[in-house]
């Protein structure tokens, strides 16, 4: 294909851009760069030069002018952003993390050894400001009465024989006496024992007044186990993989330090409104009987205001229909709700965040309004709320999503990218802080990856279209300037074919939604009166659009199949991303429900608007494509002639935790929702032709899925399928060979079956 840019980003100088890139064609990318003055001279850069710009765990001051960061593991350095003079500010005894500014830009704050330190810039004074011990809390009886033990015979005979033996002993128990209470006199400073728990993400306040840290109590769930029978060793050996579906959680507590008061308290969510809850699925199970008590949350933060003075955290329920944003009552650990979204199908979408993480949640600077992004209005927007008086604000809205917003340096102004124009579309906007008029600031149709320049005065665009790989361009930040390509990395071999620009269509499903697609078309000479449907894997996952996909081997493979006269249909069925929330949660309690009518629909289409034949229709996927392509040869037998299901899932029961109590709940608590949703319980369905491939060492969806699968098949007695197995290959094939092999594979199935009578 040739060498594509990725990963563009900026000199702190903004004359220089950096990205990854491979022109001569070495076993990986390396960085490569190019001076804004002279954006055409593309320079490789050496490995000295690359060291000498790393700057790990940076933070800024206010005004940009300053930045701290670790120049070695246990070494903190400052830099001059004016004049790049740099200076080693402080070198400690042991390993150090997280250099922070404080509101007081004299201060900066590091943790080290689970406790929290500040260095003072004027003075290099360094101060030990939290007294966390991971032991436990000393007993209050004194050294001296424990070691108090009751004599014995000998002992008490001896001391009345000797008195002088017993002198030495009473005083002895004198001098320890007053040993002990000098000591106690010196430890009266606070201290607080973990009891053997080990703190994380420990932080300081911008006002230096209050720490906190994060406890996370692991579950002891049973891991799966991958045998790998070609390993190097000769042996097979297992590789440990993630537990299954309905697997406990880890949960997270976290901890206030209040510094003045010398105390710690946990922060406390049994007042958030709704905890108790149920989800409208519980409805389906008469005769059980629910847990009443408090939901448990997982708990992220907290992010204090830029003064210090406030702090809020993210709550988020673990059957995944709650995320609550709340303010942190510091004097207590109470929680003030300020702003509950709740999903009866789950909580997510673009920056809304996950169970460990707050997603686009922040301060505004004037440490009285908070952002976030929330899907109340159907989709993922920005919303600002003043946290004194509880009023929202929607600073975006409309039919389209939004992505990745992050306030200007000046603190004027929104950045981010969003599909206002066209759900195939992503274009980056600049926006006032307080909302405003959205000003559109890129224009190439297709995908637009911005890395904003430091000075904010240009543009580093990593850009493609639907038929053109990625390749980089600088512009200006201004509407309507032009973008100067930098990069053409299109091999010749690549440049002599022709690729299709696939025509974007919608279709109408069953329930009257119209589903995006992309089609490719045959020469009518060439038209074989056969389709193939493609499902994209990952279920929340968008690929009708207007860039290069992420499937381009599936989409060079759909270029020729168009050349052999095959029809080839892409749709963004229920559940893709890029289309809000009701079509994000369109499969929820029912996988192969309406993303698999939605697939049948489509056929239908192809059948009355471009004169393909009902009876030779194919369909494949890899991962919830293998899935979905299961599901149809079960289950719509009439519609699919054959298909070829790729690393695909075939019993829910056996994925992982994350992915799969989002949309179908647990097995234990919503059977229903697994029995109805997995193709194993189908299997009796098969009446076409079905290929399965899949890769023996895969961590992700496990060998065990298709083994299962080929043991009910043979007990029912089917024998028009086959499989392929990949010793060597994980989730994602690596090898060309393997790539090679399966699609051969496919290609034969779809020439085979949907060709020949």
């Amino acid at each position: 294909m040739g060498t594509f840019p990725s990963r563009a980003r900026w000199s702190d100088d903004s004359q220089i851009i950096y990205f990854q890139y491979n022109p001569e064609k070495n076993p990986a990318d390396s960085t490569y760069k190019i001076q804004v003055s002279s954006p055409k001279q593309i320079q490789k850069v050496n490995w000295k030069e690359e060291s000498a710009m790393r700057r790990d765990q940076a933070n800024w001051n206010t005004d940009y002018s300053q930045r701290v960061y670790l120049s070695a593991s246990d070494q903190i350095s400052l830099e001059n952003m004016k004049t790049g003079q740099k200076k080693v500010l402080l070198n400690w005894h042991s390993r150090v993390s997280n250099p922070t500014f404080l509101a007081d830009e004299n201060l900066i704050s590091f943790v080290s050894d689970q406790n929290i330190f500040t260095l003072n810039l004027s003075t290099g004074v360094v101060k030990k400001v939290t007294q966390i011990s991971s032991g436990s809390k000393p007993s209050k009886k004194s050294n001296a009465a424990q070691a108090e033990q009751v004599k014995g015979f000998v002992e008490t005979e001896n001391l009345e024989l000797l008195q002088v033996v017993k002198e030495r002993q009473e005083a002895e128990k004198k001098r320890a006496a007053y040993r002990e209470a000098t000591r106690e006199q010196a430890e009266e400073k606070f201290v607080y024992y973990t009891e053997g728990k080990s703190p994380a993400n420990l932080q300081l306040s911008p006002d230096g007044n209050f720490a906190s840290f994060t406890y996370y109590n692991s579950s002891s769930n049973k891991n799966t186990k991958v045998p790998d029978y070609v390993a190097a060793s000769g042996y097979t050996e297992d590789l440990n993989a993630r537990p299954k579906v309905g697997t406990d959680p880890t949960t997270s507590e976290i901890g206030i330090y209040d510094l003045k008061r010398d105390s710690v308290y946990f922060i406390d969510y049994s007042k958030l409104p709704g905890l108790q809850d149920l989800p409208d699925y519980t409805k389906d199970y008469p005769d059980k009987k629910w847990d009443s008590t408090n939901r448990k949350l997982s708990l992220f933060g907290p992010i204090f205001s830029p003064d210090g003075k406030r702090a809020i955290v993210q709550a988020r329920s673990f059957d995944n229909k709650d995320r609550w944003i709340a303010e942190v009552n510091l004097q207590t650990g109470e929680l003030k709700n300020l702003d509950r979204q709740r999903d009866e199908a789950w909580i997510a979408g673009p920056g809304i965040g996950w169970t460990f993480s707050g997603g686009t949640l922040g301060w505004l600077p004037d440490s009285k309004h908070i952002y976030f992004q929330s899907e109340e209005s159907g989709y993922s927007h920005l919303y600002l709320l003043n946290v004194e008086n509880g009023n929202k604000k929607t600073l975006t809205s409309g039919a389209y999503e939004v992505f990745d917003p992050f306030i200007s340096r000046d603190k004027k102004s929104w950045f981010f990218t969003s599909s206002e124009v066209d759900p195939g579309e992503r274009h980056f906007y600049q926006m006032p802080l307080m909302g405003g008029k959205k000003v559109q600031l890129t224009s190439m149709t297709g995908n637009n990856e911005v890395s904003l320049s430091p000075d904010q005065s240009k543009m580093a665009i990593i850009h493609s279209y639907s038929n053109r790989p990625e390749e980089l361009y600088i512009q200006d930040l201004k509407p309507g300037a032009k973008p100067v390509q930098i990069t053409n990395g299109q091999s010749e071999e690549f440049k002599a074919y022709n690729w299709r620009d696939p025509e974007i269509i919608r279709f109408q499903a069953e329930d009257g939604a119209m589903v995006p697609a992309r089609i490719y078309q045959p020469e009518a000479s060439k038209k074989n009166g056969a389709a193939v449907i493609f499902v994209h894997g990952a279920g929340y996952l968008q690929n009708v659009h207007k860039w290069w996909s992420s499937y381009f081997r599936e989409y060079m493979f759909h270029n020729l199949l168009t050349d052999l006269g095959y029809t080839v249909l892409d749709i963004d069925y229920r559940a893709s991303s890029g289309y809000g929330r009701d079509w994000r949660t369109g499969i929820y309690r029912h996988m192969g429900g309406k993303d698999l009518s939605d697939q049948v629909d489509g056929a239908k289409h192809l059948v009355e608007k471009y004169g393909v034949d009902a009876d030779r229709i194919g369909i494949y996927g890899g991962s919830y494509g293998g899935f979905i392509t299961l599901m149809a040869l079960f289950t719509a037998p009439e519609v699919f002639k054959s298909g070829a299901a790729l690393r695909s899932v075939t019993d829910w029961a056996h994925y992982n935790h994350g992915y799969t109590s989002n949309i179908l709940n647990t097995p234990e608590e919503d059977p229903i929702a697994y029995r109805r949703s997995s193709p194993i319980y189908f299997a009796e369905g098969l009446k076409g032709n079905l290929l399965m491939a899949h890769g023996m060492v895969d961590v992700n969806v496990h060998f065990q899925d298709v083994v299962r699968l080929s043991q009910r098949l043979i007990e029912l007695g089917k024998d028009n399928w086959e499989m392929a197995i990949y010793p060597v290959e994980d989730h994602g094939f690596v090898e060309p060979s393997s790539w090679t092999d399966e699609y051969k594979r496919i290609l034969k199935l779809f020439n085979n079956t949907l060709l020949n009578d």
